[in-house]
C-alpha cells in the first residue's frame, strides 16, 4: 500500500468512526457525582409521564416537544404501568405485551433521536387482585431482562429496578432480589445504568451501594408543606454520608411531592423552591411530578397517570403551568 493509499485509508476510517460516533444517539452517563449526556455534566430536568404508552402517537410528540421547548430533558415512564388503564409492556409474569411493548421500542427511540433521557421504572406488585405484577423474583427479572435485551441499543435510558423498594406491602423487593436484578442486567448489558427508588439513610446507604451495587440512588423524600425548604439540606447530607462512604454517586429526585396528593397542594412557587434547592444541593437530577386529583370525580386530571385520552399539557393547571413557565424563563426560552 503506497502512502497516498495509506492515507486514503486512515481518512476513511476516521470519517467512518465520526459518522458512527455522530449517529450513535443519545448516550447517558455518570462521573462521579453527576450524569452527562453525550460526555458533557447535565442536570436532569424532568417530568413524570407514566402512562406514556397510553398516549397516541401525536400527543406524545406534542407533550414531548413541548416538554424540550419548556427546558425539560428526561422523562420518568413506567414500562408496567397501569394506572386507570393498563398500558403495561408486560404481563404480569414479565413477558413482553403488545402493542405495548413496540410503543415503549418507539418512545425511547423518539426520546433517542431528540436528545432525551427516559426512567423506565419497574414495580412489584405482589397482591391478589387484577394489579398483580412482577410478583416474584423470577418473573420481575424476566422484565428486566427484556427491558435489557430489547432496548440495548439505545443509551439514552436508565432503569429503576424496583419503584419505591422500601415500603412494607406488596410492592416490597430486598436487597438481595434487587442484587439479583441488577446483576441479570449488567450480564446482559454492563454499562446499563440502574437504581432502586426508596429512603436511603445512613444506615441502608452501604445497601443500596454495595450490597444491591445500584450505580445511584433515587431517594423519595417527604411531602409535607415543609417539604420544599427542606430539600437542600436532604441532598447535602446524602452526599455527605456518601463521602464518608468513600463512594460518593448522583441523587435523582425523580418523584417529589405534587398536586392533588394530600390535603396540602403545593403551589408554583413551592415547585420551584424544591427544584432550586435540589440544585444547590448537590443532586444530579429532579422530576416535576404530577398525577392523577385525588378525592376529584375520577380523579381527574390524571395527568401522567393517564394519558390514553388526553395528553399531558391540557391536563396541568394553574399553579403547574406557572412553575413550568417560570423554568421556562430560567432557560431563557
Amino acid at each position: 500500500m503506497n502512502t497516498v493509499t495509506l492515507r486514503s485509508f486512515v481518512l476513511f476510517v476516521c470519517v467512518s468512526l465520526l459518522s458512527f460516533v455522530t449517529c450513535a444517539g443519545t448516550r447517558l452517563g455518570i462521573v462521579g457525582g453527576h450524569f452527562v449526556v453525550d460526555g458533557s455534566p447535565t442536570f436532569l430536568l424532568g417530568a413524570s409521564y407514566y402512562g406514556g404508552l397510553g398516549a397516541s402517537p401525536e400527543h406524545l410528540r406534542k407533550d414531548l416537544s413541548q416538554l424540550q421547548a419548556d427546558g425539560f430533558n428526561w422523562i420518568r415512564l413506567w414500562a408496567n404501568w397501569s394506572g386507570f388503564a393498563n398500558v403495561s409492556a408486560f404481563n404480569a409474569d414479565g413477558t413482553k405485551r403488545e402493542p405495548y411493548w413496540d410503543r415503549l421500542v418507539a418512545l425511547v427511540d423518539e426520546c433517542d433521536r431528540m436528545g432525551m433521557v427516559v426512567d423506565l421504572t419497574l414495580y412489584r406488585n405482589k397482591s391478589g387482585d387484577d394489579k398483580r405484577m412482577l410478583p416474584d423474583l423470577a418473573s420481575h427479572r424476566r422484565a428486566a431482562e427484556n427491558l435489557t435485551q430489547g432496548l440495548r441499543k439505545y443509551r439514552n435510558w436508565y432503569c429503576d429496578l424496583a419503584n419505591e423498594r422500601d415500603v412494607r406491602d406488596a410492592r416490597y423487593v430486598s436487597f438481595e432480589d434487587l442484587r439479583a436484578l441488577r446483576d441479570a442486567v449488567k450480564q446482559l448489558d454492563p454499562k446499563r445504568l440502574v437504581t432502586a427508588s426508596g429512603v436511603p439513610n445512613e444506615r441502608n446507604l452501604k445497601d443500596y451501594l454495595e450490597t444491591a451495587g445500584l450505580d445511584f440512588i433515587a431517594p423519595h423524600l417527604p411531602r409535607n408543606p415543609a417539604s420544599p425548604g427542606q430539600t437542600e439540606a436532604r441532598v447535602r447530607q446524602l452526599r455527605q454520608w456518601m463521602k464518608a462512604s468513600g463512594k460518593v454517586v448522583p441523587v435523582q429526585l425523580q418523584e417529589p411531592f405534587r398536586r392533588g396528593y394530600t390535603r396540602w397542594q403545593p403551589t408554583a412557587e413551592d415547585f420551584l423552591t424544591d427544584l432550586l434547592g435540589a440544585r444547590r444541593g448537590g443532586a444530579a437530577g429532579w422530576c416535576f411530578h404530577n398525577g392523577g386529583e385525588r378525592g376529584a370525580p375520577g380523579e381527574r386530571p390524571r395527568r401522567s397517570f393517564d394519558l390514553t385520552q388526553q395528553r399531558l399539557f391540557p391536563q396541568l393547571d394553574g399553579q403547574e403551568r406557572r412553575f413550568i413557565a417560570a423554568v421556562r424563563a430560567l432557560h431563557g426560552k
